[in-house]
């Protein structure tokens, strides 16, 4: 497994996030274009990608919500290759690239359906929060937060 820091515009990050957006729609569902209006992916500049075997199998990125804190976003790693600690090493290692910008807190939202990403977020140490932004009053959004 290698990880390659990187921006939004990497061909292999745009990839992913096309079968990201097609795994999202199935599940929001009819909130799908809600969510979908902040999720635009193109000039994230702190990006990361994992590969195995010199193919990408999971992405994540992160931009800045205030000078303080920086809001993860696009997270995804294909099905095949669940389980395998990808998901963990690709926000932990968004997290130092994080601190290493001097960024002190993440936030991040995810949708109530996606069980496996709010274990995973929580076993990281995030925890849930009030919902911040653009989800305030949005009920099926879980909105978490995590000190670096």
């Amino acid at each position: 497994m290698t990880v390659t820091r990187t921006t939004s515009d990497n061909p292999d990050f745009e990839k992913l996030v096309i079968e990201l957006d097609a795994f999202l729609a199935i599940l929001d569902g009819e909130d799908h274009a809600f969510y979908a209006q902040f999720n635009k992916s193109s000039a994230l500049k702190n990006a990361i990608i994992v590969y195995e075997n010199e193919t990408a199998v999971g992405i994540g990125a992160y931009k800045e919500y205030d000078s303080e804190t920086v809001e993860m976003k696009r997270m995804y790693t294909l099905p095949q290759f669940r389980g395998k600690g990808i998901a963990s090493k690709i926000l932990s290692d968004l997290e130092l690239w994080a601190t290493e910008e001097n960024y002190k807190i993440a936030v991040l939202e995810t949708g109530f359906m996606q069980k496996d990403a709010i274990s995973l977020y929580q076993k990281l140490g995030y925890v849930i929060t009030e919902n911040y932004g653009q989800y305030i009053g949005v009920e099926n959004s879980i909105c978490m937060k995590k000190s670096l």
